[in-house]
C-alpha cells in the first residue's frame, strides 16, 4: 500500500516501493533550396516510393520504364509496383541529381519534428530525432513497446500499475522495500513536477568486477533540450549519516545503461546500503530542481 507524508516547511510525499523483478558513376552535387517552398514540397513528391511511401534517396535504382521505388522496398520485390516491368541495376543519375537540390522532411514529421535537410543528412538526423518513438523504459523488461512520449506513462501505469510508485511535488521520499533479497532487482518511481514527469530508477546489479551494487538515476520524459533545464539530488539519511548525489536528469532518450557503465550517476554497494536502510527497506529523498 500507498504512504504519504508532507511536512509544515516543504511540499514532501513518501511512499513504498517493492521491487519490480528480475555503379555507373556518382551525379554531381547541386546547390541545397535554402528553405521549404512550395516548389520544393513538390520536388520531394516526386521522390515518394509507391510501396511505403517513404521518400526514394540516392543511390536511385529505376525499372525499364525509368519507375523509381526506395532501397528498402527493392529487395523484397520481384517486379517494378508500378508498371509491373523488370527490375534493373540502372541509375537515374539525373534524379540523383535533382535530389541533392531537395530538402527532405523528417519520417518523424507526422510527430512533429520540423526539420528539412538534404538526402546526405536524413538518415543521421532520424537516428537521433528527438521526435522519434520512444522505448519503455521500465528495466528487466522486454516488452518492446515503443511509442511518443505523451504515451510513455499511460504505457507504464497500464502494464505496470502495481510495481511502480506515482507521486506527485518538487520533493519527495521515495522508500524501496525489501532491498536484500537475492539476485537482480530494481525499483521505479513516476515523479510529477513542474509540468513535466520524472522516472527514478533505483537497480541492485553485478557490477563488472562481480559484486553486486546498487545504481540510482533520474530521467525526464522530455528531450535533452529539456533535461537540462533541470536538476536532480538524490539522498540518503540515517544513523547521522548521509549520501548525496546531484546531477542533470537523463532524457528518456538515452539509455541508463552507459550511465550505470560509466557510474555516472548514484552508486552504493550493498554494506552502504545497510547503513541506511531500516528493517529492509531504504529511504531516498529525490529534490527536482529548475536551473
Amino acid at each position: 500500500m500507498a504512504e504519504a507524508r508532507s511536512s509544515p516547511t516543504e511540499m514532501s510525499q513518501t511512499e513504498r516501493a517493492s521491487p519490480t523483478g528480475t555503379s555507373n558513376g556518382a551525379p554531381s552535387s547541386a546547390p541545397a533550396l535554402t528553405g521549404t517552398t512550395a516548389s520544393n514540397n513538390d520536388l520531394a513528391s516526386l521522390f515518394e516510393c509507391p510501396v511505403c511511401f517513404d521518400y526514394v534517396l540516392p543511390p536511385i535504382i529505376q525499372c525499364q520504364s525509368g519507375h523509381l521505388v526506395c532501397g528498402n522496398c527493392r529487395p523484397k520485390l520481384t517486379s517494378c509496383p508500378t508498371c509491373r516491368g523488370p527490375l534493373t541495376s540502372i541509375r537515374n543519375l539525373a534524379m540523383e541529381k535533382v535530389a541533392n537540390s531537395v530538402l527532405f522532411p523528417c519520417k518523424y514529421a507526422s510527430s512533429g519534428c520540423e526539420v528539412t535537410m538534404p538526402p546526405t543528412e536524413k538518415a543521421d538526423h532520424e537516428e537521433h530525432c528527438e521526435f522519434r518513438p520512444c522505448c519503455c523504459p521500465c528495466p528487466g523488461t522486454s516488452c518492446g513497446w515503443q511509442g511518443s512520449m505523451d504515451a510513455v506513462v499511460p504505457h507504464l501505469m497500464q502494464h505496470y500499475n502495481e510495481s511502480i510508485i506515482t507521486l506527485q511535488g518538487e520533493v519527495v521520499v521515495f522508500l524501496a522495500v525489501n532491498i536484500n533479497l537475492a539476485g537482480a532487482l530494481d525499483w521505479v518511481m513516476i515523479q510529477s513536477c513542474f509540468g513535466f514527469n520524472f522516472i527514478l530508477i533505483l537497480e541492485k546489479l553485478e557490477s563488472y568486477d562481480g559484486h553486486q551494487k546498487f545504481f540510482a538515476v533520474v530521467q525526464l520524459i522530455g528531450t535533452r533540450e529539456q533535461a537540462e533545464q533541470f536538476t536532480y539530488r538524490l539522498e540518503l539519511n540515517g544513523n547521522r549519516r548521509r549520501l548525496i548525489w546531484e546531477a542533470t536528469p537523463l532524457s528518456i532518450r538515452e539509455g541508463i545503461a552507459t550511465a550505470f557503465m560509466n557510474s555516472d550517476c548514484l552508486v552504493f554497494d550493498p554494506g552502504v546500503a545497510e547503513r541506511f536502510a531500516e528493517d529492509g527497506n531504504l529511504s531516498i529523498d529525490v529534490t527536482i530542481s529548475m536551473c
